[in-house]
């Protein structure tokens, strides 16, 4: 049985801008996406038994049709038309339903991964095709670099050359649906059209962009999302903001010392998980 592992690295908002909702139900974003050196590990392996299985010690992550990694996996048997069957065994380290986009992380490790597995000859753009069938933030996990996203999320445009900081995670381990916050995110008209005007060149402009039109949503039912990020601004982040949907908020600092010691205030006063993480190119 063939078996190949690969990572799958989490994503922050920089900033997140809802412009207005769609006809078809969806919002019109504008976004600043970010990976960072937070990973679930995904092992792929082929097998002679038909179906896929998807294995996540530890939690239950659905499995059928519900199964985003499943579905993922589907798409590519059925373009790379081989009798075989797939088992994903998936060890998580990004916290789920916590706005780090997780599941669509290890969706786009297992499109690229059975992709050069099965050397079916996917392009990227013919990935990211399939992707955003699985979900709005899959194509971003496929295009490998930071990103300016618009649509639902799907329309990317990449972003070179971001100053390498360091971000302190903070997650309260309170799962929160990114439908709920959107239902109740309460549009009474369209918002002004974000846009990227120049690339942020050092920390100062980073911390300009931080702005997420999901948070006020979320704290309103989860009030610990004020007070990570007050701890976090009080423990020396220079800034810090929710990612996505929440719970998760981050802070950030120009030094990994100075990440680590304020990990080391916080999770000494908190039963919070932390993580500190380096930005990705």
């Amino acid at each position: 049985m063939e078996q190949a592992t690969f990572r799958a690295a989490a994503k922050i908002n920089l900033c997140l801008h809802v412009l207005g909702r769609r006809s078809d139900g969806y919002h019109e974003l504008a976004m600043l996406m970010q990976q960072v050196g937070l990973y679930d590990r995904v092992a792929i392996s082929l097998c002679d038994r038909p179906g896929v299985e998807v294995i996540c010690p530890g939690l239950d992550l659905g499995s059928g049709e519900e199964n985003i990694a499943a579905r993922a996996a589907r798409m590519v048997l059925e373009r790379a038309r081989v009798d075989c069957g797939v088992v994903i065994t998936i060890e998580k380290q990004i916290p789920v339903a916590a706005g780090l986009g997780g599941g669509s992380a290890d969706a786009a490790a297992v499109l690229q991964g059975l992709n050069q597995m099965l050397k079916v000859g996917l392009s990227v753009p013919e990935m990211m095709s399939l992707g955003v069938r699985l979900g709005a933030d899959v194509p971003f996990f496929l295009l490998g670099s930071a990103a300016w996203a618009t649509g639902i999320g799907e329309r990317l445009r990449p972003v070179a050359d971001l100053p390498r900081v360091w971000y302190l995670l903070v997650n309260p381990n309170i799962p929160v649906s990114t439908a709920w916050v959107f239902q109740n995110l309460g549009l009474t008209s369209p918002g002004q059209t974000a846009k990227l005007r120049e690339f942020p060149r050092d920390t100062g402009d980073l911390v300009r962009l931080f702005h997420n039109d999901l948070e006020a949503v979320t704290c309103r039912r989860f009030p610990v999302v004020v007070e990570m990020k007050q701890k976090l601004l009080s423990a020396g982040a220079l800034g810090a903001l929710m990612s996505g949907s929440g719970a998760t908020v981050f802070g950030l600092f120009d030094s990994e010392s100075a990440a680590r010691e304020a990990e080391r205030s916080i999770s000494v006063a908190t039963g919070w998980s932390t993580f500190v993480v380096r930005s990705l190119p």
